[in-house]
C-alpha cells in the first residue's frame, strides 16, 4: 500500500516538474504563446488517471500562484489576469476528463486515447477563450471581438496542439503499461 502511494506521489512530481519545462518550451505566437505544457497535462491524465492527472497540475498552478515562476510568463498571484490564464484553468480540467476518458476499463487503444485526447483540448480552448475574452473585456477594458479571438486564440494555436494530441496518443499508448507495471 505504501509503495503504491509513494508511486503516486514521484509520478505526480514528475509531471509538475514537466510542466512546468513545457511552459519554458514555446514558439511565440500572437497572444498565446505555444508551448508543450498542453502535451505534459494530457500525459498527465493519460498515465496517472483523472484524478492524480488533475493533482498534478493543480499543484503546478499553485506553485505558479504562489510566486513561482513556473507559467509561461511568470507567475504570481496576479497571474490570475492575464487572458491568457484559462487555459491554465482549463489544463486542470482537461487532465482529469482526459485521464477519465482514457482510464475507464483496461489498456485503451488509439481510439480512445485520441477521442480522450481531443475532448481535453476542446475543454482547454473553451476555458482558454472564454477568460480570455471576459478578462479582456472586463478587467483589461480592452475588449476583443469574437473573429479576432477566434483567429488569435484558436485559428494559429490548434494546429500544434492537433500534432500535440496525436503525439500523446502515441506516447499514452506505449506510456500506460510501463507505468502500470512500476
Amino acid at each position: 500500500m505504501k509503495s503504491k502511494r509513494t508511486k503516486n506521489l514521484v509520478l505526480c512530481a514528475l509531471f509538475v516538474a514537466l510542466i512546468t519545462a513545457g511552459a519554458f518550451i514555446k514558439i511565440p505566437i500572437p497572444v498565446v504563446p505555444f508551448t508543450l505544457q498542453f502535451l505534459f497535462t494530457m500525459l498527465a491524465g493519460l498515465l496517472l488517471g483523472g484524478r492524480l492527472g488533475a493533482a498534478a497540475v493543480g499543484i503546478y498552478i499553485a506553485l505558479g500562484l504562489s510566486g513561482l515562476p513556473v507559467f509561461a510568463e511568470g507567475g504570481g498571484l496576479f497571474y490570475i489576469f492575464k487572458p491568457s490564464f484559462g487555459y491554465i484553468i482549463g489544463f486542470a480540467v482537461a487532465a482529469y476528463v482526459t485521464g477519465v476518458i482514457a482510464n475507464r476499463k483496461g489498456n485503451p487503444g488509439y481510439k480512445r486515447l485520441l477521442a480522450a485526447n481531443f475532448i481535453g483540448l476542446a475543454i482547454v480552448y473553451i476555458f482558454g477563450m472564454v477568460y480570455y475574452y471576459l478578462i479582456s473585456d472586463l478587467y483589461l477594458g480592452n475588449p476583443i471581438g469574437l473573429w479576432p479571438l477566434f483567429l488569435y486564440c484558436f485559428i494559429l494555436a490548434v494546429p500544434g496542439d492537433i500534432a500535440l494530441c496525436i503525439l500523446g496518443a502515441v506516447l499514452g499508448k506505449r506510456l500506460i503499461p510501463v507505468v502500470e507495471k512500476v
